[in-house]
């Protein structure tokens, strides 16, 4: 049985050993943190002049794996996708702004957040339109199999809210998949 491990004790980690014996010096937040952005044209916009919901989860996924790589320095894979929360459209000739970051690292996975806002390019008005939070896997880059993550250093106290909040998901991602493989047996 594992011994339950504090707060304080887990984000304190500055080193981890990955599967080969070698030492993994933690990184901080910021080292993840990533963004990108792009003006919405027709194509990619329903028939009332919004961003497709379906672009807005491609844009995600790909600002939320830069995050996760960075971390990581490694290829890393799409695991899931906790949440995603569409609170305002995104119109036809607005930028499109999306900022992610990982949030918590696991042994070979990753949560990344990601917050997406629209700005109106002639008012320079900003509304954050999207939450999104997804999982990531580590891969080694011979064996595309899963590998260690660098642990996270974390130290706001943004962070370690994030963090918190992070595992909490986890908790519960872990308890649907479980629950799920007893019903198919």
């Amino acid at each position: 049985m594992a011994a339950k491990v504090g707060l304080r004790g887990a984000m304190s980690k500055k080193t981890k050993m990955s599967a080969d014996g070698e030492a993994l010096k933690g990184k901080p937040v910021s080292a993840s943190r990533s963004e990108m952005a792009e003006v919405v044209l027709p194509a990619v916009t329903n028939l009332l002049g919004k961003l497709l919901g379906g672009h807005v989860m491609h844009l995600v996924d790909v600002v939320a794996a830069m995050a996760a790589s960075r971390h990581s320095n490694s290829y890393v894979v799409t695991a899931s996708v906790d949440y995603i929360d569409f609170r305002n459209p995104v119109n036809l000739g607005e930028i499109v702004h999306l900022m992610s970051q990982v949030n918590r690292v696991f042994t070979t996975s990753m949560e990344v957040g990601v917050k997406v806002y629209s700005e109106n390019p002639l008012t320079g008005e900003r509304r954050h339109t999207t939450t999104a939070y997804v999982t990531f896997v580590a891969l080694d880059e011979f064996t595309k199999q899963p590998k260690t993550v660098p642990p996270l250093l974390v130290k706001t106290p943004e962070e370690k809210r994030r963090w918190r909040e992070a595992g909490e998901r986890r908790k519960y991602r872990l308890a649907m998949r479980f629950k799920k493989r007893k019903r198919e047996e």
